[in-house]
């Protein structure tokens, strides 16, 4: 790519980077790029269905070249470094792509090694986790399979893809057991490390229902600390008093720590001081406050929001149309609301549709409608309605 440059350069195949091309693209952009090195998309708010038992692997995985939209060019490499004031971004093939404007949204990383032994129970006979697609499956082999003992749900401190659906599989796995007449043998623990189950008013109290409808043991304020795989051993630290507490498991489902890639945290796009390597962008235009010619959305931009597919698609409409204002010398009128959706799926056939703004305040699409209440519809919606969408609407840009 050496002396290549491109009108606009997209670095990320996801959901963000994928859906904003298309929709560049129908608002006359001629000249854009995305740099994604994967063969393969998923859709990940399925993998929760899959770790439940009730959705296939098959469903939230399609070939990367189906889903990029016509019109775009497609570079198979790996971004490794950015130059904002020459304008570049270097590849991991070599060479250097220049960019009138460059939007990043390569997503998160896993960060599993910073609680000590978590990689390696997670491949373990006993752990898994559904935050990572080729895990997803496994998940549910062990959580279909359990009949007694003790299953532990971690979900950790900091941003991550939409905090909500760490513990959507252990609804779907409580409600099999009960089905199948072994949930009073199977101790339930969820392990939340912060003050309430999710934080937002109506939403906590119906999740609050179900948890004693299912007697889980929450443990609020409660964080993963390690993991001794060979032990089945978690160690819990409650972090209000300092205490720790050992919990032996039979089947462990966790979610790591997550930030920004390390290759982005080493360039000069993240806010000084920020570990986490969050790109700083204007949380309302998605425009860097530093460089005018640089925008990020998704989970690697430093937005107030809750991460979410439903955040994105409310930013991928405004970064677009303000990147489009931009190129053509206009002021940027759009503006991101810090809307954030979350369908907790609370049983095999209903959900808890949580929308929420970036103070987690209740924020509902139809004002008045309580889609925070237990519902079979919300199931309709977030499971069989949400995925066509996705596939036939929102990557092609037009939802």
């Amino acid at each position: 790519m050496a002396g290549q440059h491109r009108e606009v350069v997209i670095i990320g195949g996801g959901n963000a980077g994928v859906s904003l091309a298309a929709r560049l693209h129908r608002y006359g952009g001629k000249d854009v790029a995305v740099v994604e090195p994967g063969d393969h998309h998923h859709y990940q708010p399925l993998f929760s269905h899959i770790a439940g038992g009730r959705a296939k692997a098959s469903e939230a995985i399609r070939p990367q070249r189906s889903v990029m939209p016509r019109g775009v060019e497609w570079i198979r490499d790996s971004a490794v470094g950015i130059d904002p004031a020459a304008s570049t971004v270097s590849l991991a093939a070599g060479g250097r792509l220049g960019f009138d404007h460059l939007v990043v949204c390569p997503g998160l990383q896993l960060d599993w090694d910073k609680i000590p032994g978590l990689g390696e129970a997670v491949h373990s006979p006993s752990g898994a986790s559904h935050y990572e697609f080729n895990l997803a499956a496994k998940a549910w082999t062990l959580l279909g399979g359990l009949k007694t003992g003790t299953a532990v749900f971690t979900m950790p401190s900091g941003p991550i893809k939409c905090g909500g659906a760490a513990q959507k599989p252990m609804y779907l796995a409580c409600d099999y057991w009960r089905e199948q007449g072994v949930l009073q043998d199977i101790r339930v623990v969820m392990i939340q490390p912060y003050p309430t189950v999710f934080g937002t008013p109506g939403v906590d109290d119906e999740l609050n229902r179900k948890i004693a409808e299912y007697g889980i043991e929450l443990r609020l304020n409660s964080e993963l600390v390690s993991v001794d795989a060979a032990a089945r051993s978690a160690l819990i630290r409650d972090t209000a008093t300092g205490s720790t507490e050992e919990l032996r498991y039979d089947v462990l489902n966790a979610v790591p720590p997550q930030s920004a890639p390390d290759w982005l945290k080493a360039t000069e796009l993240p806010a000084p001081g920020d570990s986490g390597g969050f790109v700083e962008v204007d949380p309302q235009t998605l425009r860097h406050v530093r460089f005018p010619n640089i925008w990020s959305l998704g989970d690697a931009a430093a937005t107030t929001n809750s991460k979410s597919g439903g955040a994105l698609r409310k930013q991928t409409k405004v970064l677009a149309k303000n990147l489009a204002a931009a190129r053509n010398g206009k002021p940027l009128t759009e503006k991101y609301d810090g809307y954030s959706v979350c369908p907790f799926t609370v049983s095999r056939s209903t959900v808890v549709f949580a929308e929420f703004d970036d103070q987690y305040r209740p924020m509902p699409s139809v004002p008045k409608l309580p889609t925070w209440k237990e519902s079979r519809a919300s199931w309709v919606v977030d499971r069989d309605i949400f995925p066509q969408v996705y596939w036939n609407l929102i990557l092609k840009g037009r939802a």
